[in-house]
């Protein structure tokens, strides 16, 4: 049964957070999904924070297999491989590594045959891990738009939307150059909806955006971004189809499946686990003010669903900083501080939030813990740091960051508000 006490309750947080990560382990996922073992050649290509790791599994499983490529993943989230070639790079802002690593990849899929196989691993993040500008455009150019692109607001599909039109490796355009070879991609999905298309921008998918709808989201933001940027979008190119590229799409894991997980560890302790959604976006103050309001209406009225309980909810809302600047926090921090100011207090209302792979925004922590006491144990003031995009420093401040390290997955953020 639920136990009230602080300790308690903050390591059943832990447990339930940390249930819905493991639920996606790449070792355990991975060898579900994977295909028949080659005829010919199998060349390994892969981008996103999980990628080293499903690379590693991909080895492990297929240890009689001739393996041969190149995987890219964040900077601190490589695994050791023995055929598999690991390189890290920049996350959420392109580097010179991402720009190595997209054109090695394209290098390696050349010059194949109907009998080769192509393995593609991919997980989030693989949109800044990827980069290769097209004609016209440099990398500095493509800084400049992910920069503005990650202050303005943008939900993560429409930030892919842009990324895919200036880019000669996204959208599908890996995959076609692999052609006439056949091409498997295994997804973990970090996006909402688990759109293969808006996954690490789609390497390996056709793509059904446009350069219009690209050109709409940067006067719908207000962005000021570099003319060779403006003068490449305005000219058209067509997309890669399903005509074009046999697709082969196997999610191996995804944010519903890691609610799924956290559910039922709630439900063995005896919290009655409500799941609100695995793809929530909005602004992270806003969201955390409407789920004050849910866990308060659990407390006071049993409505919707009668306590001990617990609210479950995955996605990626976004914070707007614009030209201000802010201080340190990411968005899970964020949403967790409007919580804990639109709570005041509450008794029997804690809650936990943080994303899957372990770091939230660029800081060191994947999220923080709110308990009924968070805006009394300090004398900050939150709200003050709450405009200020602070979050990060207010729970570093309490002790209530929670710190994984890299869990080399990713399925996005996980949200739990448990009602005691």
């Amino acid at each position: 049964m639920a136990q009230h006490d602080d300790s308690a309750l903050r390591g059943a947080l832990t447990e339930i957070f940390m249930a819905a990560v493991k639920s996606a382990d790449p070792h355990e996922a991975l060898i579900k999904a994977l295909p028949e073992k080659p005829r010919g050649r199998c060349i390994v290509v892969g981008a996103g924070k999980a990628s080293a790791a499903m690379a590693a599994a991909l080895e492990a499983a297929w240890s009689d297999v001739d393996l041969q490529g190149v995987v890219v993943t964040r900077y601190g989230h490589a695994v050791p491989t023995q055929k598999i070639r690991i390189l890290e790079a920049a996350h959420p802002v392109s580097d010179a590594m991402s720009e190595v690593a997209s054109m090695l990849m394209m290098e390696q899929v050349k010059h194949l045959s109907a009998d080769d196989c192509v393995i593609a691993l991919i997980s989030g993040g693989g949109s800044s891990l990827l980069a290769l500008p097209r004609k016209g455009i440099t990398l500095a150019d493509k800084q400049l738009v992910n920069q503005a692109l990650l202050k303005s607001g943008a939900t993560i599909h429409e930030m892919n939307t842009v990324r895919k039109q200036l880019s000669d490796i996204k959208g599908g355009r890996l995959a076609l150059a692999a052609l006439p070879a056949r091409v498997i991609t295994l997804i973990i999905s970090d996006v909402p909806g688990d759109d293969p298309q808006s996954i690490a921008s789609g390497p390996t998918v056709a793509d059904s955006s446009t350069a219009e709808e690209a050109l709409e989201i940067i006067a719908r933001y207000r962005l000021a971004l570099p003319e060779p940027v403006m003068r490449v979008l305005r000219t058209p190119r067509a997309p890669v189809t399903t005509a074009e590229i046999d697709e082969d799409i196997r999610l191996i894991a995804t944010p519903s499946g890691a609610l799924a997980a956290a559910a039922a560890v709630a439900q063995r302790m005896g919290y009655t686990p409500l799941m609100l959604g695995d793809a929530l976006e909005g602004e992270s103050a806003q969201m955390g003010i409407m789920m004050a309001g849910i866990a308060k209406s659990v407390k006071q009225h049993g409505l919707p669903v009668k306590g001990p309980a617990v609210l479950l909810s995955g996605g990626e809302t976004t914070v707007t900083i614009g030209d201000s600047g802010g201080g340190r926090g990411g968005r899970n921090t964020e949403f967790l501080l409007a919580l804990a100011c639109a709570l005041k207090g509450e008794k029997g209302i804690y809650a936990i939030a943080g994303d899957s792979d372990g770091i939230d925004g660029t800081e060191d922590a994947a999220g923080a813990i709110v308990t009924p006491d968070t805006l009394h144990r300090t004398s900050l003031d939150a709200r003050s740091m709450l405009r200020g995009h602070d979050s990060y420093s207010y729970f570093s401040a309490l002790g209530d960051l929670v710190i994984t390290g890299p869990t080399l997955t990713n399925v996005n953020d996980i949200r739990v508000v448990m009602i005691t």
